[in-house]
């Protein structure tokens, strides 16, 4: 099987011309054309000579998988299903706003956090997405060239995923990619400590971490990553870093009724994270098979987020969008749909 260009760092591009004896500048020449002309062959990149896209031709690929299906929601979300080279298959979500457009993306085909609300987490790792087939994401979709944002919150733990989730972000973030400010991207965690510590380092897009409980035995309960990651533990790396800036932190808060929708849990909330510059997204839980908690009513999550806002920390009401087609936060699972 030829190795795909897609997903290639401008470094790997680089060593990949040097090892055909090619000019160096040749690089940032295939660089433009997988990610600013999107072309799907060498054959197509035409500033190159001809010898040279033979040679590129014979071991590489541009590579990149096109959607198997495509359902549209009621409310114009669009879930996409892509096969992987795992042999399974995985699902991003395209969502419209105004003038917005954010890809969710998977990262992982299943996921090993085993959080119990989440249909993702049933499914058990299958194994890590390549940055290629993380781009290919991107590229496959109708809306490719109009997406204004993307969240790494589909399928998957990304920083479990770390190396490729990561040259993804650089390809969509650095000039000779998609030149995308880092602000356009957001990276969700349960709060992988070790990787988490890298990405804050080496990366300025924004940060959101699934908490969903402040309370660590509650937490564990649904979330049993909570044992080796501490949510405690997590905030506190988060303090280290300056989030007062153009960069982000949230806290993404799925509502479950009379679980973690009480003024106890929010007085908690603010309690773990006063004096962070911080948000918190409260998301209305979207019920799954075989799971004993329910969704907190309507009432209940405005109340939670009052309290939230009249003690200082920014909360919100996430819109649901895509139910219908589950491809709601939580719901993603790598199942073929009906097509469009």
């Amino acid at each position: 099987m030829k190795k795909w260009l897609l997903g290639m760092t401008l470094d790997e591009l680089s060593g990949l011309v040097q090892s055909l004896g090619l000019p160096s500048f040749t690089s940032k020449q295939i660089a433009q054309w997988l990610y600013v002309k999107r072309v799907s062959d060498p054959a197509l990149m035409t500033n190159l000579s001809k010898s040279a896209r033979d040679q590129i031709s014979e071991i590489a690929e541009v590579g990149g998988y096109t959607p198997v299906t495509i359902q549209t929601s009621s409310d114009g979300t669009k879930k996409y299903l892509f096969p992987s080279l795992t042999g399974e298959y995985i699902e991003s979500v395209m969502i419209p706003d105004e003038d917005r457009a954010t890809l969710c993306v998977s990262s992982q085909a299943g996921c090993k956090m085993g959080c119990k609300f989440c249909m993702t987490a049933r499914m058990g790792f299958r194994g890590n997405l390549t940055a290629g087939e993380i781009i290919s994401q991107f590229t496959g979709i109708e809306e490719s060239n109009s997406l204004t944002n993307a969240v790494f919150m589909g399928m998957g733990e990304p920083l479990d995923n770390f190396n490729e989730v990561m040259k993804s972000i650089e390809i969509l973030t650095a000039p000779w990619g998609f030149g995308w400010s880092p602000k356009r991207v957001t990276v969700s965690t349960i709060g992988v400590i070790p990787t988490l510590r890298r990405f804050l380092d080496e990366s300025k897009a924004h940060l959101a971490v699934s908490l969903h409980n402040p309370y660590d035995s509650a937490r564990r309960e649904l979330m049993p990553m909570q044992k080796a990651y501490p949510i405690e533990e997590v905030v506190e790396l988060i303090r280290q870093y300056d989030f007062t800036g153009q960069r982000r932190v949230s806290f993404e808060y799925i509502m479950f009724d009379n679980w973690n929708d009480s003024k106890r849990e929010a007085d908690a909330l603010t309690r773990l994270l006063r004096g962070l510059e911080c948000r918190i997204n409260l998301i209305r839980f979207h019920k799954i098979p075989d799971f004993e908690l329910s969704p907190s009513p309507d009432v209940k999550i405005e109340q939670f987020k009052k309290r939230l806002n009249d003690a200082g920390i920014v909360t919100t009401v996430r819109a649901s969008r895509g139910e219908d087609i589950l491809a709601a936060c939580g719901l993603l699972s790598g199942t073929k749909g009906k097509n469009e």
